[in-house]
């Protein structure tokens, strides 16, 4: 499969350059001071308004909302997804890529199989809450 590596809006940086930023963003420990109920959202590096925008980039693509919606449902090979969704696997499994290295997925092997699932609980209320934003009545008066 080739691979596109064209400058995304974001900083202009490449699709493996992002990889290796949320790589190094999100490995820190989830009880460091920079994440929990009490980040200062204000203290933010600019280095982590860029991943935290490519999250949003990655999260933007169609297909890998889809993807991430059947995740939510439970654990699914890329053939399942592929069926469920009327993708090809192979389109299913570079979506996966680029969704595990955001740390959005993770898969486990099974046998012969890899099975994929949401990362963890942020990751679904995130997509939760944006679903039911979408699915509230707004009033279009002030």
């Amino acid at each position: 499969m080739a691979r596109c590596n064209h400058a995304n809006e974001v900083g202009h940086i490449s699709d493996q350059q992002v990889e290796r930023r949320m790589v190094e963003m999100t490995s820190r420990k989830p009880g460091s001071d920079t994440y929990g109920r009490g980040v200062d959202l204000g203290s933010l590096s600019h280095n982590e308004v860029v991943i935290l925008a490519e999250t949003f980039r990655l999260l933007g693509d169609p297909s890998r909302l889809r993807i991430m919606l059947c995740c939510m449902q439970g654990s699914s090979s890329v053939g399942e997804i592929a069926e469920s969704l009327d993708l090809s696997p192979s389109l299913v499994s570079h979506h996966l890529r680029l969704l595990r290295g955001a740390r959005l997925v993770k898969g486990e092997r099974m046998a012969k199989q890899i099975f994929y699932r949401i990362d963890d609980m942020h990751v679904s209320q995130v997509l939760l809450d944006m679903t039911n934003h979408i699915a509230e009545e707004h009033s279009d008066e002030p």
